[in-house]
């Protein structure tokens, strides 16, 4: 929990610009992975062990905390590099090291690392919750519970005084919002099977999000489904009972995505932190939580359910490949320069047009993500409503841009392009 009496809103970090932009919006916290060992070798970029500084640096400046990912299955061969990796975080100041093998655990509790319990070890009662307590702070329960058994878990650590090894009373996190999958918390073998491509490696090939056709092997007859993306669920999302969520009593609620766009954390860290905020402050009304259901709609999804939370009808299959997002970005081209002195910004247009009344996105690994309604700019060096493929654009800001950094609008998904 944070000091000021709130809980605990995590954010994912794939990248240095999601990792910007969960700090630009206000996250506690951020985990992220370096190099393959963690769960998400595969879909995101993934940090090296010389990021570490640098990602403790931006952190600590807004008082953020830093949770390292070392949730994958280990074999003896990993053993040396998990040791220089965990030295390198402990070296590094990083908060904490979120872990599942007891390899980990034992290492990370040799070097005096904070420790935070993943859910790929499915805590689902108090009596393993004590027995972690001998080694972790912070535990993220199995995401197949209800907040009924959240809650009952919360109550009872408060009520016999549960304490990890900092002397605190141990805190619970749970999963908040993003993609599920048809896992016992992340515990999948379909890729290994299939592929070769172990996901408790961090290496998921996503069998489940694909089309698949059923057959009757005795008869050969092709069975009649509902949904064609049987074993692909909707992505969980909270926000709309998350006072139900913070009254359990947990510590730390988690967002989900790694693999994903900078601008969704953005917009995910943006809508929960405000609502969050408000549940403190005893404005989260019904009007506000559609206002902010429609804000996280806009960017990546695959429709929205509560999971296993509410105890309701279970199997909410998505029926799209992909997303079902109401915006899109379209890339328009790429950061050239910044005059400081009279904050302008100046880009070149590689694709599509741009127009006064845009929605625009800049973002990069230092400018994290930045999201407007574009009001002026020059184009060519003169005044101008719009600009083409071609051309170099100037725009008013009050940020920063560097070369690195790209440029998008914002569209609706099924608006035509020119």
């Amino acid at each position: 929990m944070t000091e000021s009496g709130k809980i605990e809103l995590m954010a994912p970090a794939g990248s240095f610009e999601s990792l910007q932009a969960a700090i630009t919006n206000d996250a506690d916290s951020v985990y992220f992975g370096v190099d393959q060992l963690n769960m998400r070798a595969r879909a995101s970029i993934n940090f090296t062990i010389e990021d570490l500084p640098e990602i403790v640096r931006r952190c600590e400046e807004r008082n953020v905390r830093t949770y390292l990912t070392l949730n994958t299955i280990i074999y003896d061969h990993d053993l040396t590099i998990i040791k220089t990796l965990l030295d390198a975080a402990k070296k590094a100041n990083i908060t904490a090291v979120i872990v599942m093998d007891q390899a980990v655990i034992s290492y990370a509790r040799q070097i005096g690392m904070e420790i935070h319990i993943s859910t790929q070890i499915n805590i689902t009662n108090i009596e393993t919750v004590k027995f972690y307590a001998m080694f972790a702070d912070t535990m993220v329960m199995s995401r197949e519970l209800s907040l009924r058994q959240v809650k009952s878990i919360c109550e009872q650590i408060e009520k016999e005084q549960i304490k990890g090894p900092s002397g605190n009373l141990i805190e619970v996190e749970i999963f908040g919002h993003g993609a599920l999958c048809m896992a016992v918390s992340g515990k999948c073998y379909m890729s290994l099977h299939s592929h070769n491509s172990s996901a408790n490696r961090g290496a998921c090939k996503q069998n489940c999000r694909k089309k698949y056709t059923v057959i009757d092997q005795d008869t050969g007859v092709e069975m009649e489904l509902d949904n064609e993306y049987i074993m692909s669920p909707k992505d969980l999302c909270t926000l709309d009972f998350l006072d139900q969520v913070i009254d359990t009593g947990i510590k730390v609620l988690k967002i989900e995505g790694r693999g994903r766009a900078p601008e969704y954390v953005a917009k995910v860290i943006a809508t929960y932190r405000e609502a969050i905020d408000a549940y403190y402050e005893d404005e989260f009304t019904k009007e506000k939580v559609k206002d902010w259901m429609e804000e996280l709609s806009k960017v990546y999804n695959r429709g929205f359910w509560s999971g296993y939370y509410l105890g309701q009808k279970l199997g909410e299959w998505s029926d799209v490949d992909g997303s079902k997002a109401t915006q899109k970005k379209l890339y328009l081209g790429k950061g050239m320069h910044y005059f400081p002195k009279s904050k302008i910004g100046e880009f070149k247009i590689e694709a599509f047009d741009l127009n006064i009344g845009d929605t625009i996105l800049i973002t990069g690994p230092t400018t994290g993500v930045e999201e407007f309604e574009l009001t002026e700019m020059m184009v060519n060096d003169v005044v101008s409503d719009s600009a083409k493929k071609g051309d170099s654009v100037t725009i008013p800001l009050e940020f920063r841009i560097r070369p690195s950094d790209k440029l998008y609008k914002i569209v609706l998904t099924e608006e035509p392009v020119n």
